[in-house]
Formats: structure tokens, C-alpha cells, sequence
């Protein structure tokens, strides 16, 4: 294909922005329209995006603007029904995570994508990032079995306030959020899941659903992890950001910087829910279990600098780019779809299992 991509971007909050951004800017695409319920009443437009043609009804944009391919970065509630529109009419998906809010309805999007021979991206950003696929290679020497320890906590205030309490109305945090670490952890393992305990609280009376839960996951290997999430005002912003990963031969850990603020040093006091955060690694910090015969460690920990790693919106090009190239050289999406599908089922059963009140088993 050597003609431009015609893209139609649907959503324009933090991720929207930052993909249609890369549109815009990437040789290889070109945006015909940009599609928000509430688009035309939005003053907070990025001036690069400023032109392009405005539509607050999917079905009106994907009509009028004919697109190639279409970029879903709305409320996860509206994922499926876009894409499933999306698809119908020809057209390449790139979504952002997760699939969808049920298994029936993601698994009916993948169909759909493969009967149509349409290519189907989801936005599993740490996919792309040089630190985590670097923290995952040095995870899967460390013997087996691994326990996986990870999570992301979130202080909400001021924007993050409303973005996160919109966010809870379509799925809980470690929903929303999960499906990346669970990912991440069937990365590691290369096992199957067998079994997901969750445990949650409602914090937040504001919000519709509970804000704080906690996942455990137990692979077939022996291996096992946890995730942890939680949004809201209230929360702490001690170890909010782990990322470990602990085997036979040692350790391997994300060390991010986080230094100490007060209201005098910064008007904005917490930074859990500035988005750079997210992926943002420093240093990976590696331990190896290895002891001499004095059962002293034979080995010192080595620290590997991840100073020069790229920031969100570099991550967010290198997601575009590679949407592009599947679109361009057929590339075989089958691995990526299924991980979505399974990592989005994991974390849905540890929703069912805070509503059952036991352990679920995977079939």
C-alpha cells in the first residue's frame, strides 16, 4: 500500500490526543475526521489537531469520512460497538485497551477482524517499550517457578479526579488497568492461567464501583502473581508503582525515580496519575541468588540505566508505526489478539471472584 491510511480517530482524552498526534505527524497516515460525544464544545483541542473535520456521531463520521482504518480511544463500554461498526465497514482497527468489558463481545470482535482479514491492534503499550521487553527477557531467566508482583495505584485530583471516576463507570481498575500486568505476566510464564482469586473495597463514594482491588493469579508452571490497583482521592502514594519479578536464579525489578514533594516545591502534589508514570522505568535493578561456598552472594546486583528510555508520546508513535506496518506488509496479528482475549479474561475473573466471594478456575 503506497498510499496514505486514511484514519478516523474516535476519543480525544489522554490517549486519543497522543495517537492522533502520532497521526498526525507519522508520513504514513492521514486523519479525515476525529470523532467525541462532546467534541465540538471542546476548548482544549491541541492546536496541531486544530482542522480537521469534527463529528459527534460514530455513525455519521464513519460514514462521511470513508476511512481506512479506525483508532478507538473512547470509554471501554463503546470499544466493542465501534470496532464491531468499524470492521463491517472494511476497515482496520486500532484499539486502546481492553478489547471490551466482556469476554463474549471481545471474542467477537477478534472473530469479526479475522473473518474480515482486517487488522486489529490493541494499544498494550508496554509491548513496544525497550525497558519492559528488556525486564520481561531478564524475568524469564530467573528459573521457574516466578512469583510476579506489580501494581499501579493512583492519586485522583483535578483532571485525574474526573478521569478516573468516568473511567470506573465502565470497569473497575484492576480491570482497566490489569489486563497490561497480566499480560505481562503471561509473558513471563509462557504457562497457562489456572486460577484468579480478587479481593476489592469501594473507597470512593463518588464513584460507581469500587475503586481498590487486588488479583492473584496462579499459572500451571507453579508460578504465580499479583495485581494490585487503585484510584481515587484517597489513595496512598507509597508503593504505588511496584514492578517485580522474583525466580529461582534471583530478581529482576523496575526502580523508578520518585522524589519527595510538598505543596511549596509543586502545585501539583501527586504525580501516580501523571500518565508519563506509567511506563516509565529508570533503572531495571537485577539480582542474581548465586551463592560461594561461604553462602556469600558470588555475584553483585547490577544495575541496568534506562535513563534514555522514550517517553509516552514517543511510545504512542511506536504503537502507530507498527499498526501501519501490519496494515502495510499482512502481518499475522493471531499471537497479539489472543493475548488480548486471555489477558482480559484473567482480569474479568478476578472481577467475578470479588463478586463470588472464592477463588474462580479457568476452564
Amino acid at each position: 500500500m503506497s498510499d496514505k491510511v486514511k484514519v478516523l480517530v474516535v476519543g480525544l482524552g489522554n490517549m486519543g490526543a497522543s495517537h492522533a498526534s502520532a497521526y498526525h505527524r507519522l508520513d504514513g497516515f492521514e486523519i479525515v475526521g476525529i470523532m467525541s460525544r462532546s467534541i465540538k464544545s471542546n476548548t482544549k483541542i491541541p492546536a496541531e489537531l486544530a482542522g480537521y473535520p469534527l463529528y459527534e456521531d460514530f455513525d455519521q463520521a464513519l460514514k462521511e469520512t470513508r476511512p481506512d482504518a479506525v483508532s478507538i480511544n473512547s470509554w471501554p463500554n463503546t470499544h466493542a460497538e465501534y470496532a464491531l461498526k468499524a470492521i463491517a465497514a472494511n476497515c482496520h482497527v486500532f484499539m486502546e485497551k481492553p478489547l471490551a468489558t466482556n469476554n463474549e463481545d471481545a471474542e467477537k470482535v477478534v472473530a469479526a477482524a479475522r473473518a474480515k482479514n482486517r487488522k486489529l491492534v490493541l494499544g498494550y503499550i508496554l509491548r513496544v517499550h525497550p525497558s519492559w521487553i528488556k525486564f520481561i527477557e531478564v524475568g524469564k531467566t530467573l528459573g521457574k517457578p516466578l512469583v510476579m508482583r506489580l501494581n499501579l495505584n493512583q492519586q485522583s485530583s483535578g483532571s485525574a479526579w474526573h478521569w478516573h471516576k468516568n473511567l470506573i463507570d465502565s470497569l473497575i481498575p484492576i480491570v482497566d488497568c490489569g489486563v497490561h500486568y497480566v499480560d505481562v505476566m503471561c509473558q513471563l510464564t509462557g504457562a497457562k492461567p489456572v486460577r484468579v482469586h480478587g479481593i476489592g473495597a469501594k473507597l470512593w463514594a463518588e464513584a460507581d464501583k469500587q475503586n481498590y482491588g487486588h488479583l492473584h493469579v496462579t499459572f500451571d508452571d507453579g508460578s504465580v502473581g499479583w495485581y494490585e490497583a487503585g484510584w481515587g482521592p484517597m489513595m496512598s502514594e507509597t508503593a504505588y508503582f511496584v514492578k517485580d519479578v522474583v525466580g529461582p536464579k534471583g530478581a529482576v525489578s523496575i526502580v523508578a525515580g520518585q522524589q519527595a514533594s510538598s505543596a511549596a516545591d509543586t502545585a501539583e502534589v501527586s504525580n501516580s496519575a501523571d500518565i508519563d508514570r506509567h511506563t516509565k522505568t529508570d533503572a531495571l535493578k537485577i539480582h542474581y541468588a548465586q551463592v560461594d561456598g561461604d553462602k556469600n552472594f558470588s555475584k553483585p546486583d547490577e544495575i541496568v540505566s534506562m535513563e534514555d528510555e522514550p517517553g509516552h508520546q514517543e511510545l504512542c508513535d511506536r504503537e502507530q508505526a507498527f499498526f501501519l506496518r501490519a496494515i502495510r506488509e499482512d502481518l499475522d496479528l493471531t499471537e497479539q489478539m489472543d493475548a488480548a482475549v486471555n489477558s482480559l479474561r484473567i482480569v474479568l475473573a478476578a472481577e467475578q471472584s470479588i463478586a463470588l466471594g472464592r477463588t474462580v478456575d479457568l476452564a
